[in-house]
């Protein structure tokens, strides 16, 4: 089976075109990219040979642009939509994958123009315009909140499930502002890092390179030990070896401590779109799997009462609700779709 995923603009996104596509190609599918030139697309898959080709047209978003930048924007998805009913036709494309993000317009219009079946996943809370746009088309329709999705959970690399473990006390914690870091999660982890010295936890902390040296300074004025990095891409390592993380609400960081079974405190990122982030922590908090707690509330006040909370019940339900093969079944979907 010849398959296309196309979608990315954000790591959030282009982390399920990787679980999507890892699982593809271990079920002996081939399978192409169709991103943007704009976005993170060409740093996680230009030199990166799980797909057979990859393709980054000329895109930039639409929805946040105004007067002649949105006409331009609308006029160069329209140039990539004609590129890619021809690199779908060069292929014999039998099925898309959109993850979503700006960069899935083009090949998603074309596959439908084409009658090529086209499944989305959506990766946060809320639906993305594109995707809302987009659903009624589509061949399936794939979210971890909805409960009515007919595949259940969310696409995250292997090593997360295979080093997944309970927590049973609190050791260490991690801060994760997200790749370039969180002011407010910076400053809460600096409010609380005595008290964490005092208790024994260990801090690992990823502050984001335009923070990290102010960061650095506060932690030797404050002669607090603390594995610091500005961005790393070592994350899941840095999961595996916390018991409890304070962290943005971005999908994929949210998915990927709940398939580890680390329990976390998500600080949702303010001006997000629809307010996204909130919503992806909602589900978890509604779900008894992890807190939440908007910037403009006491953040301190809320993680000191959930330092003296046991761990080990919250870190079980994680491991219980996790679904390790989820890309699995949604490529299986897939091919299963052409057998009916």
């Amino acid at each position: 089976m010849k398959l296309c995923i196309t979608g990315g603009g954000t790591g959030g996104h282009l982390m399920i075109a990787q679980a999507l596509v890892e699982a593809a190609v271990k079920q002996g599918h081939e399978v192409i990219f169709i991103g943007s030139t704009s976005g993170q697309d060409r740093k996680y898959f230009e030199d990166r040979s799980a797909f057979s080709n990859v393709y980054f047209l000329d895109t930039t978003g639409v929805v946040n642009q105004k007067g002649f930048g949105k006409l331009k924007a609308l006029y160069k998805v329209f140039r990539a939509f004609f590129k890619s009913r021809y690199i779908l036709k060069k292929h014999n494309i039998v099925a898309t994958y959109s993850v979503g993000g700006f960069s899935a317009a083009p090949a998603s219009f074309a596959s439908i123009s084409k009658r090529i079946p086209l499944f989305i996943h959506e990766q946060n809370a809320v639906e993305g315009r594109l995707n809302s746009l987009l659903k009624p088309f589509a061949a399936r329709f794939i979210s971890a909140y909805d409960k009515n999705s007919p595949i259940k959970g969310y696409p995250v690399k292997e090593v997360y499930y295979k080093d997944a473990r309970v927590r049973e006390s609190l050791e260490s914690i991690v801060f994760l502002g997200g790749s370039h870091g969180a002011k407010s999660i910076n400053d809460l982890a600096l409010s609380v890092a005595q008290e964490l010295k005092n208790r024994n936890i260990k801090i690992i902390h990823q502050a984001g390179e335009r923070d990290y040296e102010r960061v650095k300074k506060e932690y030797e004025v404050l002669s607090v030990e603390v594995e610091l990095y500005g961005f790393t891409k070592e994350l899941a390592s840095l999961i595996k070896r916390a018991d409890l993380a304070v962290s943005r609400a971005g999908a994929s960081t949210l998915w990927e401590a709940t398939s580890n079974a680390l329990p976390a405190l998500y600080v949702p990122y303010p001006h997000a779109a629809g307010d996204h982030q909130y919503y992806n922590a909602r589900f978890i908090v509604e779900n008894e799997l992890g807190w939440c707690e908007r910037e403009s509330e006491d953040l301190r006040a809320k993680l000191l009462s959930i330092l003296d909370e046991p761990l080990k019940e919250k870190s079980k339900k994680l491991m219980e609700y996790s679904n390790s093969d989820v890309a699995d079944k949604m490529i299986e979907d897939v091919q299963a779709s052409f057998r009916c």
